[in-house]
């Protein structure tokens, strides 16, 4: 029942209520459909076919679907190719930044100070001692 040239209605998803043809079988299952619809792989489940078939040559291009199915009078409108970049539709190409490398600071070698260098710290009890004592004089 569902052979290439098989005129169908689409009955369910997006495409609900179009007509199309089937041009490629690819098991029990699935057929190759184009017309009002999209063309793309269909599940017979969601395809009605009507009584009528046209001679169509197996993975038929969309030029003479569109010529078997106006024989019929069935409209078709004419599938556009999508162009990869249109003009209206092309973003500025932004130029790329040059990530710059941050310089990690450069490390000196700190001498340790040996025993002898350190100086004596006085402690604080005796510079309030100090301080106390020059405030009397």
């Amino acid at each position: 029942m569902f052979e290439i040239g098989r005129i169908c209605m689409k009955i369910a998803g997006r495409d609900a209520g179009k007509k199309c043809v089937i041009i490629d079988v690819f098991d029990q299952h699935y057929v190759l459909i184009d017309g009002q619809t999209r063309r793309r792989k269909c599940n017979i489940n969601h395809l009605e076919p009507l009584n009528q078939l046209v001679q169509i040559s197996k993975n038929a291009l969309v030029p003479e679907v569109i010529r078997v199915l106006k024989e019929i009078s069935i409209e078709v409108e004419e599938k556009k190719p999508k162009a990869k970049a249109t003009a209206a539709k092309v973003k500025a190409e932004k130029p790329k930044r040059a990530h710059k490398k941050k310089e990690k600071p450069v490390k000196e070698a700190k001498a340790k100070p040996s025993r002898d260098s350190k100086k004596k710290v006085e402690k604080p009890a005796e510079k309030k001692a100090d301080g106390a004592a020059e405030k009397k004089e």
